[in-house]
């Protein structure tokens, strides 16, 4: 059995995975059976996450050439991979949601157009202060999604599950690099810090608020009152979970390690994936055998109904 690094973010490794989500492929976009709203808000918010994560790239490899210690920029070529390998596979699933939801497709090409812009246009500690900002986002909703698998993964799509839990994963890995190279680079700006993880937070709130009630008026959810208003608050109640994690983040003392749900113990599903990855096992699906597996705990009787 693989012996893992005593903490994620400990020389986390670069995963070369390609999942099936080609056009051809059938796709399940609204995998989650145990809490299918969970499915659309999570696909709502990660839309515009691949075109962030090209920005992270072409940020963190300008800025690689002013990082002058070792381990700093061997982390920062390894974020730079994995986030590449992300951007690939969620812009094909990206297509997916594309298909289902005509009416997104200007939203997605400005989201596009805008992370285009500012990559270009923005000075470096503008970028490095964004994406740091950004990453404090990314990172707290990996913690926050693993710990509840039970509530919104536990009857998933195997193909859309593992896609989730591999890339939720990988953000716990990588979630204080971009923090480091804006303290490395530009540690003395704390007020600047605090302010781009508000941009950031803006950001994503606005993103997210774009997509979620097309989609679910698709799916058919907005056209009794009350189911309307469940499902929109559910989207706000998300919402507000993932910014009160980050209450956290504005004190002066903080880090990505010493945050209080980084700092718990570890969740067991991230620490069985990576050692499951680190023994050669395969991934790029997971049902509740896999799962099980993973987990080293008998198969559910669920997972033989039926």
């Amino acid at each position: 059995m693989a012996q893992l690094s005593q903490h994620p973010m400990d020389d986390f490794p670069v995963r070369a995975f390609r999942f099936p989500l080609g056009a051809d492929q059938p796709v399940d976009v609204v995998w989650s059976r145990t809490k299918p709203e969970f499915a659309v808000f999570l696909n709502a918010l990660a839309m515009h996450v691949p075109h962030f994560e090209r920005y992270l790239v072409a940020t963190l490899r300008k800025a690689r050439e002013d990082i002058s210690d070792p381990t700093l920029k061997r982390d920062v070529t390894a974020i730079i991979g994995q986030e590449a390998n992300h951007a690939h596979n969620l812009t094909a699933f990206n297509q997916h949601l594309r298909a289902r939801y005509p009416d997104i497709k200007a939203i997605d090409d400005a989201s596009i157009a805008w992370f285009v812009k500012h990559a270009a246009e923005d000075d470096a500690k503008t970028r490095i202060g964004f994406t740091a900002g950004y990453e404090t986002f990314t990172f707290l909703a990996g913690m926050i999604i693993l710990e509840n698998h039970e509530r919104w993964f536990a009857e998933a799509d195997p193909l859309m599950k593992a896609v989730w839990v591999w890339h939720q994963v990988e953000e716990i890995e990588h979630g204080a690099v971009a923090f480091e190279v804006w303290q490395h680079l530009y540690g003395k700006h704390e007020w600047y810090r605090k302010w781009m993880v508000l941009k950031a937070a803006l950001h994503i709130a606005t993103e997210t608020l774009r997509l979620y009630p097309r989609m679910a008026r698709h799916e058919g959810w907005l056209r009794k009152p009350w189911q309307a208003v469940k499902t929109l608050a559910f989207c706000g109640e998300m919402l507000g979970r993932l910014f009160i994690a980050a209450i956290p983040v504005f004190k002066r003392s903080y880090h990505p390690r010493k945050h209080p749900i980084a700092t718990t113990a570890q969740n067991p599903i991230q620490i069985a994936w990576r050692r499951f990855e680190a023994d050669g096992g395969d991934l790029l699906s997971i049902d509740h055998a896999k799962m099980a597996t993973l987990l080293r705990v008998p198969e559910p009787e669920a997972a033989h109904a039926g």
